[in-house]
């Protein structure tokens, strides 16, 4: 049978702040920049989340798009829009939420739900030229 790949693209506006605790305010100030920002700032994400594998002979589905974006809803962007990601949720209580982590948290959060027999990855644009994907397949 042939593979085949299934996206589905979602969008969702959180809050956050690069900072290691372990750094000097000089040090993050370096590294991280205008990320740095003691009060915070913001980004309108997109998150593509695809879906690979053999069609199902009687539905012709890799995935149900429905219950994808219904998992997607209920399991991240429920936890993540229009949040302060620091503050407001548990992934990132200690895990500086860079664009790298937000994409590995997504797709931890994800992996749980969608049958293992399909691979998964994530793409997450934090703006329209920076984007991150994982995992790297």
């Amino acid at each position: 049978m042939k593979r085949v790949s299934v996206y589905r693209k979602e969008h969702f506006n959180a809050a956050h702040r690069l900072n290691n605790p372990n750094w000097d305010a000089q040090q993050n100030e370096r590294v991280f920049g205008k990320c740095n920002n003691p009060s915070y700032h913001g980004h309108n994400y997109e998150l593509i989340v695809k879906v690979t594998g053999e069609p199902d002979p009687e539905t012709g589905y890799v995935i149900d798009l429905k219950l994808l974006s219904d998992i997607i809803e209920t399991s991240v962007l429920s936890r993540f829009d229009h949040k302060n990601l620091n503050l407001d949720t548990v992934e990132f209580k200690t895990v500086n939420p860079s664009a790298e982590n937000i994409a590995i948290a997504i797709y931890d959060i994800l992996r749980e739900q969608v049958d293992s027999k399909l691979d998964l990855q994530i793409r997450l644009y934090e703006t329209e030229r920076n984007f991150v994907e994982y995992p790297v397949l």
